[in-house]
């Protein structure tokens, strides 16, 4: 598994012009990064700066590496020099770390020190160590279906890789045999915590060593030529034989982790001058004049060339402008897909009623024929006939392949993670995942869930996931705990995401269709237990579409107003039908089908109508998403109130098991009836 690297750079063999190039970066990026905790002393930005030194040479060889219009470069926040390696100039370096509105990487929204040039293919990475290993391998997916030549590399500390999605992404990575770089500068500590407290390894890449289609290659991440020949090999391997490589540099800390820690607590000074003693920038100027390749004079005009250039994108970085603050509602999410032909999303089709079940296989199938760019994945997809837990997705490995429908492994981070990485490579790209089984598994991915849900917004709109995340959810199947969970209510508080739920065939296949047709992540939840119900049964017009943020008055009435969604519609539905025919009040059914966007104008229009409101789903009461339409309508609509607003939920427990449990969990007709009477009689 462990190969040794063939020397290509040597100090004998490689080029006078090449040792300056590679010492002038080397200065200027430690000038950068001594300089960088002065902009927070003078109270002018760089308030998170994750020191380099120490890792320079593993910087500078990932850079050197990195080719334009090739390779894509996931770095993480202490890669400065990684990054200006890699092409950005000293001026895009300070405009990160003071946060200026020209930043390349985020335009000030996204912390400093979290280099990007994303028109280089230099992506902007989260905060969260390690996450970014997901989107390398999912673009590097990308590059193999289209045939790209290229790698995809992916850098962080050792200690990020005890996070689950680490394993995940090598796991993928070598299963998939895909073109992917994993660099592991390792410093020894994760913040102030010893590489041994991570794992029993000396070196985490041996952790991985059992791995087939994977190998690594350990390096001194001090040396320059080692460091060198280590990524050139690398990229080498990969573009050869088509399969992931580890790269294992060791490297040394110098300074404390970051500008809000205080290595001095944790490290003795013996340590810390020991540290200092590996200073790889001292070593590479003393093997340079030691063999005779550069003067120390040399050396020392380039030392003032460095200087310069730095003091000139200081100064002009200075003059750049800062963020607007009116600019923060730009780039939340983009325009959904705007139809011609049902513009409200309604429709007076007449013909044959179909399944809900089998609107969603009928609509995925005819955007797969629509959209030759359109892919879909997750766990238990596709194996022979058989498509999904629920087969949703029936017969579509068959007309469309593998390369477009397949499975992932039980790896919920992975199946998203992989879809944000794997829509970086172009945006007519769209992605359909199953992000679980069920709704009540998706918590693993809820991690790249939040990520893809800023990635539009923190990029200052230069890069947007086109991801559709398809989750069955609900109860009423018996299913009990991890077969019977509503989740909108935790992701309804994240901006940046579209959450639909249809309630019947027509709209499943409409909201869907304008899923796969606009760009941003959107997640579709649908109700499994109206998979093959008859009453969610509809004609489906053919090309459907509903916008997002339409809701849609399924009843008629003047009396009361029920907002709902899901699977409660049907039960409010029956509840209004029978207080007609008993009471004779007529009941307004108003089906959400879009929770964010929100139609804020329809619900109200309907409240001034009735001027009596039940809200109903299916999810808990207390914590759910009711309390968000009762906020809105006692703050836009109290003056056309003639009763208090109710809600009508599950109770605030776990959904047992036995159908009597469920019963007695669950909302139903009857929860509807006696909430809406109330409300009619006060």
């Amino acid at each position: 598994m462990l190969k040794k690297v063939a020397k290509k750079y040597t100090t004998n063999n490689t080029e006078k012009n090449t040792l300056k190039t590679w010492y002038s970066l080397l200065s200027l990026g430690r000038k950068l990064d001594v300089r960088a905790p002065n902009y927070l002393k003078q109270a002018i930005g760089w308030s998170y700066h994750a020191p380099c030194a120490g890792h320079d040479a593993i910087q500078l060889a990932i850079g050197q590496v990195f080719t334009l219009g090739e390779d894509h470069l996931f770095p993480y926040y202490r890669d400065l020099i990684t990054c200006l390696s890699a092409g950005l100039s000293a001026e895009e370096i300070i405009l990160n770390g003071i946060s200026k509105a020209t930043d390349l990487a985020s335009g000030g929204r996204h912390m400093s020190n979290h280099f990007a040039k994303p028109e280089w293919n230099i992506h902007n990475v989260s905060s969260c160590t390690g996450n970014h290993v997901l989107h390398a391998v999912g673009v590097a997916r990308a590059m193999k279906r289209y045939g790209h030549k290229g790698v995809a590399i992916s850098s962080q500390g050792e200690s990020s890789v005890s996070e689950g999605y680490v394993y995940e992404a090598i796991n993928g990575a070598s299963t998939e045999k895909l073109p992917v770089i994993f660099v592991f500068q390792d410093n020894g500590y994760g913040i102030s915590v010893p590489k041994s407290d991570q794992t029993a390894n000396e070196c985490v890449a041996d952790n991985f060593s059992g791995f087939k289609n994977l190998r690594i290659i350990h390096c001194d991440g001090k040396d320059v030529f080692d460091s060198m020949n280590a990524m050139s090999e690398a990229r080498k391997h990969v573009l050869e034989k088509g399969e992931p490589v580890i790269v294992h540099a060791m490297c040394v800390r110098i300074h404390s982790h970051s500008n809000s820690d205080k290595h001095e607590l944790y490290r003795d000074e013996k340590e810390i001058a020991e540290a200092l003693a590996q200073d790889p920038l001292v070593h590479f100027e003393e093997a340079m004049t030691k063999n005779k390749l550069l003067t120390k004079k040399e050396m020392e005009e380039i030392d003032k060339e460095a200087k310069q250039l730095m003091l000139e994108a200081h100064k002009s970085s200075m003059s750049a402008p800062n963020p607007d603050p009116n600019s923060i509602y730009d780039f939340v999410i983009p325009e959904g897909h705007a139809s011609t032909n049902y513009p409200e999303g309604l429709h007076e089709e007449s013909g044959e009623p179909m399944k809900f079940i089998d609107a969603l296989n009928g609509t995925l199938k005819a955007e797969f024929r629509h959209n030759p760019d359109t892919f879909i994945w997750g766990q238990d997809m596709a194996n022979k006939d058989k498509g999904g837990i629920f087969n949703v997705s029936k017969g579509m490995q068959q007309e469309f392949g593998k390369e477009r429908v397949f499975n992932g492994p039980i790896a919920e981070d992975y199946i998203l993670g992989t879809a944000n990485g794997f829509s970086r490579f172009r945006d007519d790209i769209r992605v359909v995942v199953e992000g679980a089984e069920f709704a009540d598994y998706f918590w693993p991915a809820m991690e790249q869930m939040v990520e893809t849900s800023h990635e539009y917004w923190r990029t200052n709109g230069a890069f947007c996931p086109n991801v559709t995340i398809r989750i069955a959810s609900g109860g009423y199947i018996g299913g009990g705990l991890y077969h019977s969970q509503n989740i909108e209510g935790s992701l309804s508080p994240l901006p940046g995401i579209r959450i639909v739920v249809p309630a019947f065939a027509d709209d499943a296949a409409g909201l869907l269709r304008t899923c796969l047709r606009s760009r941003g992540p959107s997640v579709f939840l649908e109700p499994k237990a109206l998979y093959n119900a008859k009453q969610a049964m509809a004609v489906v017009p053919e090309d459907f579409e509903v916008p997002f943020g339409k809701c849609r008055v399924r009843r008629e009435g003047t009396d009361m107003t029920i907002l709902t969604y899901g699977n409660t519609v049907h039960h409010s539905l029956e509840a209004a039908e029978q207080i007609a025919e008993e009471d004779g009040a007529q009941i307004e059914v108003v089906d959400l089908r879009s929770i964010s966007p929100l139609d804020e104008e329809g619900i109200l229009k309907s409240v001034k109508k009735t001027n009596r409101v039940l809200v109903v789903h299916e999810d808990k009461v207390f914590a759910g998403f009711g309390g968000e339409l009762v906020a809105i309508v006692n703050e836009k609509a109290f003056e056309f109130l003639d009763a208090p607003i109710k809600r009508v939920g599950s109770t605030f427990t776990p959904v047992g098991f036995n159908r009597i449990l469920e019963k007695a969990i669950l909302p139903d007709k009857d929860r509807v009836l006696t909430a809406a009477r109330e409300i009619l009689a006060y």
